[in-house]
């Protein structure tokens, strides 16, 4: 009897494309996509599945891993706009489905072009997932970290962490990292940290490659930065900036790579000095 649900679930999934089509012939100009956000809530879709929910929840969190998937990799425009409603009605039909929370909130949270660039919106889903599930302390743990991360709160990050190191099994670190938050502050060095646990904790998925590539961003910043320092010594050195940065490494004041991690060159701007990973480059991200 166990194994009805997965039954009726496999059964159910070839009608997915078929419904869908189906609303696609009804709406006419409109997609499937906008009946689920204009004309569906989790509540109408748990009144019409009852005693399934659990099952509508599983489909629909895949509608929006395929619906991000979609956007991030062929949508020019990228916004995402159906992305919250998604994650509403599959956490509404089923309030315990961790994952929509935890990787929901990293869709959402993440600035463009990687995700929807709304933070706020992450939040709120992490503190929906808590108020479901008080012990779940990997919520309270994303939640102070988007805090910190995402809105350079400090001080409620670190409230948030000591809250979270209270939940009965949860990582003895989050304290001491509270702490670290109020005693310094520091953006980069605390970020890392969290991303590290992050990338450390997790197995293998979403959540464990935003994290992996996160630590590679910190990392370029951090060779941007002693690029720009050779800079400015080229330039108490020579009464000018070099033109390139070739020339820089040609001054014997820099020896290291000229690209970050991803391997691409890194933007010079020879009018104000500054080193910044390049627009091209799958690390960017709007600051």
């Amino acid at each position: 009897m166990k194994q009805l649900p997965l039954l009726v679930a496999l059964a159910l999934a070839p009608l997915v494309p078929w419904s869908q089509s189906r609303i696609d012939a009804r709406l006419g100009s409109y997609r499937a996509q906008e009946e689920v956000l204009y004309l569906w809530s989790g509540q109408q879709v748990r009144r019409l599945v009852p005693g399934f929910e659990s099952i509508a929840a599983d489909i629909y969190w895949l509608r929006t891993v395929q619906y991000f998937g979609g956007e991030r990799l062929f949508s020019r425009q990228k916004r995402f706009e159906l992305l919250r409603p998604l994650v509403d009605i599959a956490t509404t039909l089923d309030p315990r489905l961790e994952v929509a929370y935890r990787y929901g909130a990293i869709f959402l949270s993440e600035p463009s072009p990687v995700g929807a660039g709304r933070p706020h919106e992450g939040i709120e889903l992490l503190e929906k997932g808590i108020a479901q599930m008080p012990l779940a302390w990997r919520l309270r743990q994303d939640l102070g970290f988007f805090h910190h991360i995402f809105l350079g709160d400090s001080d409620r990050a670190a409230a948030i962490l000591n809250d979270a190191a209270k939940v009965p099994g949860a990582a003895f670190w989050l304290r001491t990292l509270a702490a670290d938050l109020l005693v310094k502050g520091g953006r980069r060095a605390e970020a890392r940290r969290m991303w590290r646990q992050m990338f450390e904790q997790e197995e293998a998925g979403i959540i464990k490659e935003n994290a992996r590539q996160r630590l590679q961003i910190l990392d370029s910043l951090d060779l941007a930065d002693a690029i720009a320092a050779a800079v400015g010594a080229f330039e108490q050195r020579n009464g000018r900036r070099p033109a390139d940065l070739q020339q820089l490494r040609a001054s014997g004041l820099w020896r290291g790579p000229l690209e970050d991690v991803a391997r691409v060159p890194f933007r010079y701007d020879v009018s104000t000095g500054k080193v910044e990973i390049s627009t091209t480059s799958p690390l960017w991200r709007p600051r």
